[in-house]
């Protein structure tokens, strides 16, 4: 009975260690996918903008972030230009895209890359997701200030619970809080502190790599923490199945 009770010990051991040791691999399966999303503006100094974090999915040409990410002009007159920058060899390169499809309402957006297309990530089910999940997610959670290399986190899935709350009296409501509150739909709370930077990143499984969600650092704080004066800190995802519905009605026009 002995040397069977330590057979099973040994036996999940051996799995804790595989589990651990298959994140290493994944992230950098995952890195060459993740993209710095901003502007570029050849007679502005600086000429590079940073507003958030992307990440390359179905053929290596379609971009998924968060739609808060993406000004809300550009200024053609100057020639800016909305663009993503990424690690190429030892240069860090810049390509322009396009806008495909936004959903303000989940906070994601769709984009099309210039040119040949690069390592794209897959997507997973996030129906399937459940509390207590390790997931890790990686982006620029202060931009580009220390260049282009993606900064990874893990965390579990602490809670799964409505995008807006109620609060406590209509003087902590506004028109956004209210059409969210109509129409609530759930998101993934982290145990992992992302960054506004982080918006944008992918939130994926750390064995298979495939994306279950987006992370949001600013959007749904601004519903679900209103009452808070200050930040509290908690991260947030939104579930991929949005952005997996963008690039549906994209494929289907």
């Amino acid at each position: 009975m002995k040397t069977l009770y330590f057979s099973i010990l040994l036996l999940f051991s051996l799995l804790g260690t595989v589990r651990a040791s298959s994140l290493p691999e994944t992230v950098a399966q995952v890195k060459p996918s993740i993209v710095a999303i901003g502007t570029y503006q050849r007679t502005r100094s600086p000429a590079a903008i940073f507003r958030g974090t992307g990440f390359i999915v179905g053929d290596g040409t379609l971009v998924i972030t968060n739609a808060h990410v993406l000004p809300d002009t550009l200024n053609f007159k100057a020639k800016e230009q909305l663009g993503l920058y990424f690690r190429e060899g030892a240069k860090t390169s810049f390509r322009s895209v396009k806008k495909l499809a936004v959903d303000k309402k989940h906070d994601v957006a769709l984009l099309r890359l210039s040119g040949k297309s690069l390592s794209a990530l897959k997507l997973g089910n996030s129906e399937k997701v459940r509390e207590g999940e390790l997931y890790a997610f990686s982006g620029f959670p202060i931009g580009m200030v220390l260049g282009v290399y993606p900064v990874t986190h893990r965390g579990i899935i602490s809670a799964i619970s409505p995008v807006a709350i109620p609060v406590h009296n209509s003087r902590q409501l506004n028109p956004e809080m209210v059409r969210r509150l109509r129409k609530p739909y759930n998101v993934f709370q982290l145990d992992a502190t992302a960054y506004p930077g982080n918006s944008g990143s992918p939130l994926y499984d750390i064995r298979s790599g495939k994306v279950i969600g987006v992370v949001n650092s600013v959007f749904v704080k601004e519903s679900k923490e209103s009452v808070i004066q200050k930040p509290s800190g908690i991260s947030y995802a939104i579930p991929i199945k949005y952005a997996q519905k963008l690039i549906r009605s994209v494929s289907n026009n």
